[in-house]
């Protein structure tokens, strides 16, 4: 009998053990959605230590961490080369390092080269192989294996390999080119790339060998956003990736790979597509600043993509978060939407316009924005009519918060453009 109750007892105790510990393998978390399976750490009125557990630099650039088990990976630029770094998630420390000649800025960039350098594509890890997937901002390619000490499997460079154009001026605004910015996906045994290449605007690599699997029918060039999405539509597996020119919709199931579904005209001023569509069962959401200033939600059927509704509430950098009936965005200042409408249920305090939101599983959102300032408020769960801040840190960092905020294993995640990465221990 007391056997029986200590493993009785054991049984309900492993959900809280599992919601403590989360995982953050991909571009904007476990689910690629913005939300997270921990708590966030907010009790009787304190959150995480007001001091850093620690603080190190990993070179220039906009991409994001990772955290697996007890590894963080991340990139940066420095002296002329990328350098792909592990780091002891818990101190810091430097477990191992690989680097690669590269420059700043991608071969063909153009503008605002004040507000951005180094690597903007955030790491694809693989749990099946432990492969790590970087993509630089000149279109450098690699696999690493991280049960070796990075060791590189396999690189190449897409400007190389499938000479790509320059991205189009769009309408009267000015000329930007980013270079290569989009998270790479893993899905089954391919990687997916948003190449931009005539020959094919999304192109799958064998995630082992590196060789080419398939090219997307769709040839148009790349967009400036976060990274691409899986999504299923009527049983068939697809994935949402934001061109210079559209939202499309790709179909990866056998003898259909690469076919477009559906493809939804989206063309922004600058090219300034940033924010990664966000998916919730067949809807898709995407919104930019400039000429749009919207948000908008489609259906995506087998037949296509449908408008549900657009509403004055955009984006221009933070990607949406989507939990229990309501859409969350931090900018320029942080917004709850009803899914259902679009319409707004409140707004409340300025986050500038760089930034990121997270939900956490105790119904709480964090937001990393501005030059380093870290906000905790209450989701609409806990606070329905209004906007209600819990805690705030307003000088973290000093640079541009254009990495998305990060929350695994009880642990906090701040990255800024100069590459200070600084982690907040429960």
């Amino acid at each position: 009998m007391h056997r029986f109750s200590l493993a009785y007892l054991f049984l309900l105790l492993l959900p809280r053990a599992a919601a403590l510990a989360d995982d953050w393998p991909h571009w904007r978390g476990p689910n690629r959605n913005g939300i997270s399976s921990e708590p966030s750490g907010f009790e009787n009125g304190r959150w995480f230590s007001d001091k850093p557990a620690w603080r190190v630099n990993v070179g220039k650039g906009s991409s994001s961490p990772l955290v697996v088990g007890d590894k963080l990976y991340t990139m940066g630029w420095n002296a002329g080369n990328d350098v792909v770094v592990c780091l002891d998630a818990a101190t810091g420390k430097e477990i191992w390092s690989q680097s690669y000649a590269c420059p700043q800025f991608g071969r063909l960039a153009m503008g605002d080269q004040s507000q951005y350098a180094g690597p903007s594509s955030t790491p694809e890890f693989d749990p099946a192989t432990g492969y790590l997937y970087t993509l630089s901002t000149n279109g450098h390619l690699h696999c690493w294996d991280t049960k070796k000490a990075g060791e590189r499997v396999w690189a190449f460079n897409l400007h190389d390999k499938y000479k790509i154009a320059q991205r189009p001026r769009v309408g009267a605004s000015g000329h930007r080119d980013y270079g290569f910015v989009t998270s790479p996906l893993v899905s089954g045994d391919w990687l997916l790339v948003e190449v931009g290449a005539m020959q094919g605007t999304v192109i799958a690599f064998d995630k082992r060998t590196g060789n080419e699997a398939w090219r997307s029918e769709l040839a148009e060039p790349a967009g400036h956003t976060g990274g691409l999405v899986p999504i299923t539509v009527e049983g068939v597996p697809c994935a949402v990736v934001l061109t210079h020119f559209h939202l499309a919709v790709l179909r990866l199931d056998k003898s259909h790979e690469g076919k477009t579904l559906a493809r939804y005209p989206w063309v922004t001023e600058f090219a300034n597509s940033i924010p990664t569509p966000a998916v919730h069962g067949p809807h898709v959401l995407i919104t930019s600043a400039y000429n749009h200033m919207t948000i908008c939600k489609l259906k995506i059927t087998l037949k296509g993509a449908e408008k549900i509704w657009e509403q004055k509430y955009p984006s221009g950098v933070c990607s949406p978060v989507i939990h229990k009936g309501r859409v969350y965005l931090a900018w320029k200042t942080i917004r709850c939407l009803d899914f259902d409408t679009g319409k707004q249920l409140w707004s409340g305090e300025n986050s500038g316009t760089p930034g990121s939101c997270i939900v956490t599983a105790d119904d709480r959102l964090i937001v990393w924005c501005k030059t380093g300032e870290l906000l905790l408020a209450e989701t609409a769960e806990r606070a329905p009519d209004q906007f209600k801040l819990l805690a705030e840190s307003r000088r973290v960092l000093s640079e541009t918060a254009w990495p998305h905020v990060v929350l695994s294993n009880g642990r906090l995640y701040c990255k800024d453009r100069a590459g200070n990465l600084v982690c907040f221990q429960r």
